[in-house]
């Protein structure tokens, strides 16, 4: 008789969107499909390396933990294929795959990296920074504390005063 009779409605920091939940799940097959093209394409640059039994010197090897990309879609789920080289003896002649779809310390896409100092500075100037990147990004989105997003923006002016001038300008 104790029933409770209240209905859960979307939490505080939650953004209500039905189209984001198809729009992430369609990102991450695009990304896998990507992946495993890019996996696949390694192999067969490999298939002509054989063991002395005639068997693959390269053969895949499962998948990497799975991690989160941020997107500006949010969060994606990704994991990347893992190869074993069956040949090689040595840690110097061993043949490793490296994604260039998803380095190994990849945790954002480039456009993001590019987005989120501009929109800090942004924010410094109204002060309300977190709050839009929270609203972009998710409440639970890792690296956006001001002193990273700062050390980015650093960067990004060191490379550009390293870059070439063109002469064009």
């Amino acid at each position: 008789m104790n029933e409770s009779k209240v209905v859960c409605l979307r939490q505080k920091d939650e953004i209500d969107d039905p189209l984001t939940d198809p729009l992430r799940s369609g990102a991450k097959r695009l990304v896998q499909q990507a992946m495993e093209a890019e996996f696949a394409a390694f192999l067969a640059s490999h298939a002509e390396l054989e063991l002395p039994d005639g068997s693959q010197r390269i053969v895949r090897h499962g998948h990497d933990p799975v991690r989160p990309i941020q997107m500006g879609i949010g969060p994606v789920e990704v994991a990347k294929p893992k190869a074993r080289d069956r040949g090689a003896t040595t840690a110097d002649e061993r043949i490793r795959y490296a994604s260039s779809i998803l380095p190994k310390w990849a945790r954002r896409t480039k456009s993001l990296d590019v987005l989120l100092p501009a929109l800090y500075l942004r924010g410094v100037s109204t002060g309300d920074f977190q709050e839009v990147l929270t609203a972009l990004l998710g409440k639970d989105a890792p690296n956006l504390s001001p002193a990273v997003i700062a050390a980015q923006e650093q960067m990004g002016r060191r490379v550009s005063a390293l870059a070439p001038v063109d002469a064009a300008r």
